[in-house]
């Protein structure tokens, strides 16, 4: 029988090893543990092209201060796509 701060010990120990070798632990203890697969951050990539034509258009219709505001925030959303896609890319 476990006391209270071995059970605890124990737990944290299990989750670590889920979290860093999940397929030893469906393996060992014929359980299902899903490890979620990453995807790609294409949502990302489409809602900056969305944007970025949002700025076009308002630099159309001649709001040149919308404009510029808007193609910094689409800029920025492109940026934060790029980098989750080459977290994606490393793994």
């Amino acid at each position: 029988m476990l006391n209270k701060e071995d059970n605890r010990r124990l737990a944290q120990l299990e989750r670590q090893l889920r979290r860093d070798d999940p397929d030893f632990c469906a393996r060992m203890g014929g359980g299902n543990f899903s490890v979620p697969t990453p995807r790609p951050p294409l949502a990302l990539f489409v809602v900056a092209a969305v944007i970025a034509v949002a700025a076009v258009v308002l630099g159309a219709v001649g709001w040149w201060i919308a404009a510029a505001l808007v193609a910094a925030w689409s800029l920025v959303t492109a940026v934060a796509a790029g980098y989750r896609l080459h977290k994606f890319r490393t793994r």
